[in-house]
Order: structure tokens, then sequence, then C-alpha cells
């Protein structure tokens, strides 16, 4: 039972959805095509309304949503992305067949998807504020990153209405007041969600005096990347308010069960 209840704070339009949110993480990885516009087609053909995906700019400063900082491992290519052009990128394939997808591209093509996206270098993020204006996206999407600089870089620049996750040093404040009774400022006013992992290791990081807390300060909860049923739903049943997956047809079924999934 979700004994916390959810957070009845910011109101951000991208966070605007009746119970929990089923994120496609990269699309829905699970099928061999992450970040792919074939794996986004897939996950929208399934019903998702969100996904998550990630950022890199080229040498020219064109946005790509790839994850890895070099191209060895999805596709034919080799070297860094921010080392090379937008043009000779474009000859890329993930998984020998894709060619990797612009993040105006993915924005434009489905207008109403909401998209998590996580900025993977500084570079990124002048470019990124720059997609967001020009496709008037600001409301449909949420920024995270494993740097503040970053995430704070795009706050200063697309001010107040941006929907962001909270900076991994404040995560770890949160779980440490989670199991204390330790006050604390726990996040930057109007920094709506944290985004988690289930575990470090063989830490657990969210747990249900987690939860409670970042409910307690108006925060949602949103935990990365759960593939195994049972694992989605036990932190459901904590109060998760949202699941990033790659396995998107489990997390799927999962919701349905629990009569959660959108209609």
């Amino acid at each position: 039972m979700r004994g916390t209840g959810r957070p009845s704070l910011p109101a951000f339009p991208f966070l605007d959805h009746d119970g929990p949110i089923a994120f496609a993480h990269r699309g829905g990885a699970g099928g061999g095509l992450e970040n792919s516009m074939a794996a986004f087609q897939n996950a929208v053909d399934l019903g998702y309304r969100y996904v998550e995906t990630d950022v890199h700019a080229t040498a020219d400063g064109v946005l790509l949503a790839f994850h890895d900082r070099t191209l060895d491992r999805v596709t034919g290519l080799t070297g860094r992305i921010g080392d090379q052009t937008y043009a000779r990128l474009r000859a890329a394939r993930i998984a020998g067949e894709h060619p990797i997808p612009t993040l105006e591209e993915l924005l434009g093509t489905w207008p109403l998807l909401r998209v998590n996206i996580d900025v993977k270098s500084l570079e990124a993020t002048g470019p990124l504020a720059e997609v967001i204006r020009r496709t008037g996206s600001i409301d449909r999407v949420c920024v995270a990153s494993f740097s503040e600089r970053r995430v704070s870089a795009l706050r200063a620049a697309l001010g107040p209405r941006l929907c962001t996750a909270l900076a991994p040093s404040r995560v770890a404040l949160l779980r440490v007041a989670s199991m204390s009774r330790l006050a604390a400022v726990l996040a930057p006013r109007r920094v709506p969600c944290v985004q988690v992992p289930d575990r470090l290791g063989p830490v657990p990081v969210v747990t249900a005096g987690l939860v409670a807390l970042a409910h307690r300060h108006g925060l949602h909860v949103h935990v990365w990347t759960i593939d195994d049923a049972r694992d989605m739903n036990r932190l459901l049943d904590l109060g998760a308010d949202g699941i990033m997956t790659d396995q998107i047809g489990t997390l799927k079924e999962v919701m349905l069960a629990r009569g959660a999934w959108p209609t």
C-alpha cells in the first residue's frame, strides 16, 4: 500500500500525471536498439507517454540522443562524439541499422511525448537550452545529470519553469536524512523530483523512509533502471512515483495488473 501518499507539490506540467509514471529508459534499451527512433516508436506504440534519453553535443553543436561518450559500444564507428562533426556522425548506425537521432528529431516527431533528459556533458548544456527554446518544449521535458553544474547551467538559462531532478549530492543528503532525525535543506527551491537507483551495490537507496521524506518535501521519486517485475511491484508498493525500465513490456504488464496503466 502507498502509505506515504503522493506529493502535492510542485505544479510542473511534466509531472502532471495520474498515478505513477512509466518511463521507457533510452526508449526501451532491452530491445537492443537503445536511443533509436525505432525504440522510441516501439515505446509510443505500447502506450508510453514518457521516455528517457541522454544527450551529447557534437563538435559543431548538434545535440544527439545518445548515452555513451564514445560511439564504440552501439555503432560501427569509434571515437568521442564531442570530437566529431554531425556530418560524420550521420553515417553511424545503432546496431548496424538505425541512425543516431537528434534530440530535436525526437521532440518533433512526437509533440505530446514527455522526455526525461540526462545531460552527459557541460558542452551539451548550451545546445540543449537552444533546442528546448526552439521547439517550445520546456513544459514537457525534465532535465537530470550526475553533475549539479550542468543542471544549474540549464536552470540559469531557462528559468524556473524547467523541471529538473535533484543533484547527486542532495540525493545523498536525502538518504542520510531518511535514516536519522537530521534536519536539512534537501533541495533547491522548485526542484520537483529525485531520480535514483534502487541500490548502490549492496546498499539500498530507495526505502520507505526515503520515499516518505521526499514526499514530505514535495519531491517525486523516480527509480532507475528496474527490469524485474518483483522489483517494480516492490517499489510501487513503497510509493515510488515513477519507474524507468529497459523492459518496457514487463513494466506495462505490471502497471496494467495494478490498474495503474494510463488509458
